[in-house]
């Protein structure tokens, strides 16, 4: 955790779970945390309220607070004229959600810090992200604002509210994502020729700098291909996973990613690691193994969940959240090297090969020192594992970046689903069982006595009621462990959080879901989330996961709110097809004749039958195991069209089931494997 003043006198946050608010609970300044209490005083003594978001493993978020939030002459203005309250971002998604929307709305951009001025009633007039403590290069300074902010208070009050109320009125009018017609296959060959023109052929990726990995974009894009033929969606796909993976973004030596590329090349990255990119991506490099059979996709997909398994998880089997750019006041300190620093451990020889396959220079490429990459290098040498695992145990003795081990329940259910996903196509039972403690930790730990789902869980107090994204993304889990675990459990858990995201979450007047239920404060709009940004959103999952349970259990109810979620966003996505790519893959998985595969077997006979299938992708498939055994009994209860379905031959019987009609059974693996490529 960056450094803590704490010979100060701590302010409430001092009383928070949450990490970042932690990290500033003995600045100067008279924090709050958002609540009522806050803007009681901000009523009360007629001030107004100063809201900074941000979350603890942002660069720029300590910068400010170094800057601005220790300082004591920015605390005073602030303690002296308005209420300061701060908030997690990763905690109450649904206050960022709309302050950013605000931010965006009257900057034309947004980013972490979040900065705006509001009034006692949460009518924001001011916004902003990093400000330095004074004006410089033509930025504005905190104690400019402030200064500016609370002459106007005083001086200009109805302007003030007026302002406000416009601001409020057009932040409600623009988070309402309704947009209502009708989308065909058009709409996904838009999305798809606008990911074409905006590729970068030669580096990968889409656009230029900064570069975000966006998975789910690479997702659809397979997707495309299995469904059209189009080589060069594959093309794509393949060149961007393999540029990633051999740039500065990814970890050679301990594995995993980091949040985004500052560069075209993804040499320079913005070096947190975050749990939700790492599970996305290590799904997509799944599935490229799937499609291509290219072992190095495997490989990154191991290593990948590797990093999450040794660095990322919690003695309870849960998932930290994410950790930190910064090490010993520097971003990236923790991750570079000199020639001299590696030839000191790994010898002269193995060091100066290493630094040639790795573009390690005396010149270096960051900052004087060498982010590690491949970019430029040849075919990987046989024998630099070794040299990897020695370096990598010198960096285990340097300071680490601060780890953000808060467990939010929307980035497990990635990472379950992830894992879940490599245990089926990579046959590997570890990652079953990791997927498992870590869905059964979420079950037990971050649900309320009412069994309502919380959203973050710490040091021994969940809080906070799930938001969307909590929601869609374990149920998405729930179904993946299904299809990995073979237990009905499963697929019951993933439907009754369905069922209870459709009572809290559904606009029963135009359709979606909003991002927080009807059971929590309200705030000043109850936005409906479709963009699929860093994550994709919680209406994309939930239409993809409402079809496959409709397929998996026969419930036609279920997909026909997935077709109302076509037609209520409808507008919204056809103005700009790629920005919602996952939700483009929902409406493939509807576009496309599916496949139900109904295994009936003893579990013991199954032995290897089921991995021809696994390592195939077929996106359109579920499967459903009516198995012998008692604990994978039930699932006719939830799938009633199975019964009647039984083994032949007292051998593995596969069921390969289409548009509401069931070919004949059959026990040949070869036969099922063909139909589903």
């Amino acid at each position: 955790m960056p450094e803590v003043k704490t010979n100060l006198k701590p302010n409430r946050l001092i009383n928070e779970k949450s990490p970042y608010l932690l990290q500033h609970a003995h600045n100067p300044v008279d924090w709050y945390p958002w609540s009522n209490e806050a803007f009681e005083k901000a009523k009360k003594e007629d001030r107004p309220v100063f809201l900074s978001v941000g979350y603890s493993t942002c660069h720029w978020c300590h910068v400010m607070e170094r800057e601005s939030f220790e300082d004591e002459e920015v605390a005073a203005l602030l303690n002296d004229h308005f209420v300061a309250i701060k908030v997690d971002r990763e905690e109450r998604p649904d206050i960022d959600h709309i302050y950013m929307a605000v931010c965006q709305a009257m900057t034309g951009q947004g980013g972490w810090p979040l900065t705006v001025i509001m009034t006692p009633d949460k009518k924001p007039f001011f916004a902003g992200t990093y400000f330095p403590k004074f004006s410089r290069y033509g930025q504005p300074g905190l104690m400019d604002i402030l200064g500016q902010v609370e002459k106007q208070w005083r001086s200009n009050r109805e302007g003030i509210a007026s302002s406000g109320g416009r601001i409020v009125r057009a932040i409600q009018n623009h988070l309402r994502s309704e947009g209502p017609g009708h989308l065909e296959e058009d709409t996904v060959h838009e999305g798809y020729s606008a990911l074409k023109k905006s590729f970068d052929p030669d580096y990968g990726g889409f656009g230029s700098a900064p570069k975000f990995p966006t998975p789910h974009n690479l997702g659809f894009l397979l997707r495309y291909w299995k469904w059209t033929g189009e080589d060069e969606a594959l093309s794509m796909v393949e060149k961007t996973l393999q540029a990633m993976h051999d740039g500065g973004i990814y970890d050679h030596l301990g594995f995993g990613f980091s949040r985004y590329s500052t560069d075209r090349k993804w040499l320079v990255p913005h070096f947190e690691k975050m749990l939700y990119d790492n599970a996305l991506l290590a799904m997509v490099y799944l599935e490229a193994y799937q499609v291509t059979g290219k072992e190095q996709y495997a490989r990154v997909a191991r290593e990948i969940l590797r990093y999450v398994l040794r660095d990322m998880t919690s003695p309870e089997g849960a998932f930290y959240s994410a950790e930190d750019a910064d090490s010993e006041g520097e971003e990236g300190k923790f991750y570079v090297w000199t020639p001299g620093e590696i030839k000191d451990i790994l010898g002269p020889e193995t060091g100066s090969l290493f630094c040639r396959l790795y573009g390690v220079t005396e010149k270096g490429n960051f900052e004087g020192r060498n982010i590690l990459n491949r970019i430029d290098a040849q075919a990987r040498a046989a024998d630099m594992e070794e040299a990897r695992r020695k370096l990598f145990l010198a960096r285990e003795r340097r300071p680490h970046p601060y780890k953000d081990d808060k467990v939010l329940t929307s980035w497990n259910g990635l990472m379950i689903a992830a894992l879940a996903m490599g245990s089926r196509v990579l046959h590997e039972s570890a990652y079953r069982e990791a997927a498992i403690r870590a869905a059964e930790f979420i079950w037990v730990h971050l649900r309320d006595e009412r069994g309502r789902l919380l959203a973050r869980y710490r040091d021994g107090e969940a809080a906070h009621p799930g938001y969307i994204d909590d929601y869609a993304f374990l149920t998405w889990a729930m179904i993946e462990l299904y299809q990995a675990d073979l237990k009905p459990a499963w697929l019951r858990q993933a439907l009754e959080l369905q069922e209870e995201q459709n009572r809290l979450f559904w606009d029963r007047e135009q359709g979606g879901f909003f991002f927080y239920g009807c059971d929590v404060e309200e705030l000043l709009a109850r936005p409906k989330e479709i963009y699929d940004g860093a994550t994709p959103s919680g209406n994309s999952v939930s239409a993809h996961n409402l079809l496959r349970l409709a397929r998996l259990t026969g419930r036609q109810e279920l997909a026909a709110m997935a077709d109302t979620m076509f037609q209520s966003f409808a507008g919204k996505v056809e103005d700009y097809p790629a920005g919602y790519t996952h939700f483009l893959t929902a409406l493939l998985f509807s576009l496309v004749p599916g496949k139900e595969i109904v295994v009936v077997a003893d579990y013991e006979a199954i032995g290897d039958d089921l991995q021809p299938l696994w390592s195939t992708f077929a996106p359109d498939t579920v499967f459903l195991y009516n198995l012998e055994e008692e604990e994978y009994k039930g699932l006719d209860a939830i799938a009633p069209f199975i019964r009647g379905m039984t083994s032949h031959e007292d051998k593995p019987t596969f069921y390969v089931c289409q548009n509401f009609a069931c070919r004949r059974p059959t026990t040949d693996v070869t036969e099922v494997r063909t139909l589903l490529q």
